[in-house]
């Protein structure tokens, strides 16, 4: 598709036009230098216009009901009144090449909303990569007015940490009766969590989420003395407890706000996400050094074979990138 003027772009956006908007992502996503450059005008036209929604990060172990979550939390929101946007981060695309989202099918009732909007992540490229157009999708769907901007993640590898930079409130899906509770805690996600819920507490299997409940609580307050998160029980298949789950979120975010660590929180993670950039920018730029390209894989192969440590190893192909193409 031919890129349209900035100026298109920026009005259909701020418009509130869903087609526009969800070009002007394309445009994002694309790989090609020159679509690259056209984004980032897009994007610092618009920059004074975002900023405004409540940015939530939701992860959660595998068949834990992430997507049902995400409907009924959506849903729950629009009756609000609010105009909801619903991203996905998928770290596993870059090795499926598929959308763990499963674009807007696990959603039906909230892709019928009006207000409400769903994109899936990219299905290819880096961790990094992906992360950067979230981000940047982010503040496309803040320009466009959206109140609340969900961003789910498959909660693998370092995508927690990932999701946890770019969102004001993160919140892990946890689910009990799937043997012992606390064998799959990743340090991670405990380290990083503002709540974790347990989904899924419904019929038999209401007691078993409240003990659940109960270890989890022990686990943290064991792990994060003085700043636990909260722990709670929920069911989006019988639409429980999502009413309370959003209530602590947007009281907590409203203190955060009043107390300006909000605003310090989004500088700090502009700033790490600016450094982010650089660091891909270099790597991609070593990566791709003639020299480097030569000098690497017979590197690799002294390195497997123990004829180099390696640090030497790495010295030299740092040395091969500083000294110039």
């Amino acid at each position: 598709m031919k890129p349209l003027p900035v100026d298109a772009y920026v009005e259909g956006v701020r418009a509130r036009e869903r087609a526009m908007l969800a070009r002007a992502i394309t445009l994002i996503e694309s790989e090609h230098p020159r679509h690259e450059a056209l984004a980032q005008e897009v994007l610092t036209r618009l920059l004074p216009h975002t900023g405004g929604a409540l940015r939530v990060g939701i992860s959660g172990v595998p068949g834990v009901g992430k997507s049902t979550f995400i409907d009924a939390l959506g849903m729950h929101l629009v009756g609000l009144g609010k105009r909801v946007a619903v991203l996905a981060i998928d770290p596993s695309s870059t090795v499926s090449g598929g959308s763990i989202l499963g674009d807007k099918t696990r959603m039906a009732r909230l892709s019928r909303e009006s207000t409400a909007y769903i994109r899936p992540s990219p299905s290819s490229g880096t961790l990094g990569g992906v992360a950067r157009k979230t981000r940047e999708t982010l503040l496309l769907c803040e320009a466009a007015g959206f109140d609340v901007v969900l961003v789910e993640t498959v909660g693998v590898g370092q995508s927690e940490t990932v999701v946890a930079d770019m969102v004001d409130f993160y919140l892990v899906l946890m689910l009990a009766g799937a043997g012992d509770e606390l064998q799959g805690i990743k340090r991670g996600i405990l380290e990083v969590a503002d709540m974790i819920a347990i989904n899924k507490a419904d019929g038999d299997n209401v007691s078993r989420a409240e003990r659940a409940r109960a270890e989890y609580r022990a686990a943290l307050h064991l792990m994060r003395p003085g700043a636990e998160p909260e722990v709670t029980t929920c069911s989006a298949l019988e639409n429980t407890g999502i009413e309370r789950v959003w209530s602590s979120v947007a009281k907590r975010l409203e203190a955060l706000r009043e107390s300006g660590q909000l605003q310090k929180r989004r500088k700090s993670q502009q700033i790490h996400w600016m450094w982010s950039m650089i660091e891909d920018g270099l790597l991609a730029a070593l990566h791709a050094h003639p020299e480097v390209a030569s000098l690497g894989p017979r590197l690799e192969q002294d390195v497997r074979e123990g004829r180099a440590t390696p640090t030497s190893a790495a010295r030299r192909i740092l040395g091969a990138f500083l000294s110039g193409p």
